[in-house]
């Protein structure tokens, strides 16, 4: 880490600094991430040189310091350093900001771990930003002409399907056979409430 440091003071004025002192950046990140006396001290001399958004490109780094503000209790600057790194990998970006969320319900009401409705309503009531989910959220809704298509075949054929059914309605549809399952499975339950 003082190789690091070092390299890091030498290069402070480049822009972009040097591939070598950006990987090892990353690595050093990596490496540290349970030591969070050295993670912090590490995150720091980053987030201080005038070169911080190229090490924001690197998810490690990224990682590092969302790691940092929120064991320091800082989630909002957690939320905004996520907003505008630049790293490629967004679905892990995304999977930060519900971690930091989580993390801001957990501590709202002192537990250590949450269920998967209370994560399914943090989820609900904190979408990631466009920065992170440029083509938007996934709408987890069927078209009107899908549900149409297995709603008829509920009441015509049969409200549980066989696999051998389960896979013609998939391949039909375009759907994954454990989404077909699924749609049934929350059919049946809704007919019998």
């Amino acid at each position: 880490m003082k190789q690091f440091m070092a390299m890091l003071k030498k290069n402070e004025n480049e822009h972009p600094p040097p591939t070598k002192v950006l990987n090892l950046a990353g690595q050093l990140c990596w490496e540290l991430q349970s030591s969070t006396p050295s993670l912090e001290k590490l995150v720091e001399a980053m987030m201080e040189c005038k070169n911080r958004r190229y090490f924001l490109t690197n998810i490690h780094v990224v990682r590092a310091c969302v790691s940092v503000h929120i064991h320091k209790g800082q989630h909002d600057a957690a939320c905004r350093l996520l907003e505008y790194c630049e790293a490629e990998e967004k679905e892990e970006l995304v999977q930060l900001w519900h971690e930091i969320h989580y993390r801001r319900v957990m501590e709202k009401h002192q537990t250590d771990v949450l269920t998967p409705l209370q994560k399914f309503r943090c989820r609900k009531r904190n979408p990631p930003p466009i920065s992170l989910c440029p083509e938007g959220l996934k709408n987890r809704n069927y078209s009107e002409e899908v549900r149409q298509h297995l709603y008829r075949f509920a009441a015509e054929v049969t409200a549980n399907p066989d696999k051998k059914q389960r896979e013609g309605l998939a391949r039909d549809m375009n759907l994954q056979p454990t989404q077909v399952y699924n749609w049934f499975a929350n059919y049946r339950r809704r007919q019998k409430s």
